[in-house]
């Protein structure tokens, strides 16, 4: 109510004569009355108003009072979802839904095999080039879940399958192998997500064939493998040099064979769940294998939500 004390300016519209006369007025809520009080008209009354509206993931109500409408009241949307490790939710909001709640796997622990070669294997230190050679290995693992060298002849980067089956079998003396553990860790960034990053990856320095007198060992192949259970929305992905395949369900799922600088690349298993046979709930295995073959860098970086069913425990 304003008074003969109120600094705000008054107008003849304000001013009223007769206690209790009401008029018409509006605001953002609708139609309403204002009614005259001590000379005055007092604030417009509007009755509480309700309109339809959505949050983006489900409709509710909106009200308005005091001339402005207030946030939309929708039902909390939740879906069903899963992890490794047991089952939980994931909430929608603002449209999209966030990630499940369902307890987290402990990062993957990969055992891996690594073979030693000198420079003077075929395959190994010669100037190929900066080359991505996609063509080196079948699209499906052997009888013993190594790669299987494709072309009749050879290919840009490679000279033959002779040369090319001693990469990933025990191939005294021109080879030498020993175990290698690849611990990832959990990303602080992204809950659910595993990494090993390593932009200086040189794992047998020192060992094996040693260094040839180099600063690093930069002659060997790795090659790992694991089990993990489709639940839906798992992402992998690789960055590094040089060569690096990795099979899904024993499927060619990420090809960078080759020679190459640095490169990268990131498969959706949803989106190859039809060519690869993947199933909801079923186990499979994942098998990943990686050459460095060239003086002078060696990078490696795995990034993957892919975690081994005993991870829980």
């Amino acid at each position: 109510m304003l008074s003969c004390g109120s600094r705000t300016e008054l107008s003849l519209d304000d001013v009223c004569g007769k206690a209790g006369a009401e008029r018409p007025c509006a605001n953002d809520c609708g139609g309403g009355v204002q009614v005259c009080h001590n000379g005055f008209w007092q604030a417009c009354e509007v009755p509480i108003a309700t309109r339809p509206c959505s949050d983006g993931c489900a409709d509710g109500e909106q009200s308005c009072s005091g001339g402005a409408w207030k946030p939309c009241v929708a039902p909390l949307v939740q879906q069903d979802c899963s992890s490794v490790c047991g089952d939980g939710h994931r909430t929608c909001r603002d449209g999209v839904f966030g990630k499940c709640d369902a307890p987290l796997p402990k990062p993957p622990h990969l055992k891996a095999t690594i073979r030693d070669f000198t420079a003077a294997h075929p395959d190994f230190e010669k100037g190929f080039g900066d080359i991505i050679d996609r063509g080196i290995v079948r699209e499906v693992l052997g009888v013993d879940d190594t790669p299987v060298y494709a072309p009749v002849a050879k290919t840009r980067t490679t000279t033959g399958q002779l040369d090319f089956d001693q990469w990933f079998h025990d191939s005294p003396p021109i080879n030498q192998s020993a175990p290698l553990d690849l611990q990832l860790s959990a990303s602080k960034e992204d809950p659910g997500s595993f990494e090993y990053s390593n932009d200086f990856f040189f794992p047998i320095d020192g060992q094996l064939f040693g260094n040839e007198g180099r600063l690093h060992n930069y002659h060997f192949t790795l090659q790992a493998s694991t089990r993990f259970q489709y639940h839906g929305g798992e992402v992998f992905s690789f960055a590094g040099d040089d060569d690096m395949w990795v099979f899904v369900n024993r499927r060619l799922a990420i090809n960078l064979g080759g020679t190459h600088r640095r490169a990268s690349l990131e498969i959706a298993l949803d989106d190859i769940a039809a060519s690869h046979g993947l199933i909801l709930g079923e186990l499979y295995p994942l098998h990943f294998f990686f050459a460095e073959r060239h003086t002078v860098s060696s990078t490696f970086t795995l990034r993957t939500t892919i975690a081994d069913p005993g991870s829980c425990d």
